[in-house]
């Protein structure tokens, strides 16, 4: 509290006490109770006032509609994320080809999931591996893709200079620790590795239009939400350099339809595809308005 008995938050990265409440968020996937999100006015990086610590969130992570976790096809809207996934698979394997300029490689997937990526990437000619936190993912990812991955617990074990890739798909939103994650990132990429770290972006048309209501704050489980602002700040504190940015097209559509369904308490599959639409047209003019991002950076 300051002497006028305003609440005082630091922001986890840039540590600035100008911050400020900016929404309250309803957990729609399991608890449904409420967070508050907070904003700093320095970097403007959102983040979820009070949230979970490490070893208390594992239950906000426990429901077969966690799609990452369960690999569910249950409900419209994750049956269609599955009929694009392959596609998407595609996307993110010729984008790490294109930006390292190798056709093999040693390759980490953090937050692996159930281990479709690592098992493509394998199929392709790299050296994959994964590490993933959920148990109930990894043994899922053994009976779908026979594809072994690690517990987060061997992350720290890594050797430095170990990976020419590096690929985080909506996983840094997750971290608790942040800065001693990203530089454990960095310690374990090879001197010209790259990483590639995909995470929503608030700014984005659907971001503002769904407002409160917008799928991707995912509270308590996204403990940061960021804007390209804020990933400019972050990623060079943390000793990466920023050397692309790639707009991901599919996800405005799957967070718009989600978003329909919490706002509306259904599925409006009109509105959410021209909602998505509106955000990709708007992205194409400025990418950095598009839905998620991916950050492709190396050391600094």
């Amino acid at each position: 509290m300051n002497s006028s008995g305003e609440l005082i938050v630091s922001c986890p990265v840039c540590n600035s006490k100008n911050t400020y409440f900016a929404l309250k968020v309803k957990d729609h996937s399991v608890s449904g109770e409420f967070f508050e999100v907070f904003e700093c006015s320095r970097c403007s990086l959102r983040f979820t006032h009070l949230a979970p610590p490490g070893e208390k969130i594992g239950v906000y992570y426990e429901s077969e509609d966690y799609i990452s976790h369960s690999n569910t096809r249950k409900g419209f809207i994750n049956s269609l994320y599955h009929s694009v996934r392959h596609h998407t698979l595609s996307i993110k394997f010729h984008q790490i080809e294109k930006f390292t300029g190798l056709n093999l490689g040693h390759h980490l997937d953090i937050g692996a999931g159930t281990g479709s990526f690592v098992q493509y990437m394998n199929e392709h000619g790299w050296r994959s591996q994964g590490i993933e936190p959920d148990a109930k993912a990894r043994e899922l990812a053994m009976t779908h893709h026979n594809t072994r991955l690690l517990p987060s617990e061997m992350f720290e074990t890594l050797l430095p200079e170990t990976f020419d890739a590096v690929s985080m798909w909506h996983v840094l939103e997750h971290v608790h620790d942040l800065y001693p994650y990203l530089h454990q990132v960095k310690k374990i990429l090879k001197s010209r590795g790259l990483a590639f770290i995909a995470v929503p972006n608030y700014t984005s048309f659907d971001g503002r239009k769904y407002g409160p209501f917008w799928a991707a704050y995912d509270v308590p489980r996204h403990l940061y939400h960021f804007s390209p602002a804020s990933m400019k700040w972050l990623l060079p504190a943390a000793g990466f350099q920023l050397t692309g940015m790639i707009p991901m097209w599919y996800d405005s559509f799957y967070i718009s339809l989600l978003s329909e369904k919490y706002k509306n308490g259904y599925s409006s599959f009109p509105k959410g595809i021209i909602s998505g639409a509106i955000s990709n047209l708007k992205a194409l003019q400025n990418k950095e308005r598009c839905s998620s991002l991916i950050y492709v950076v190396c050391k600094a």
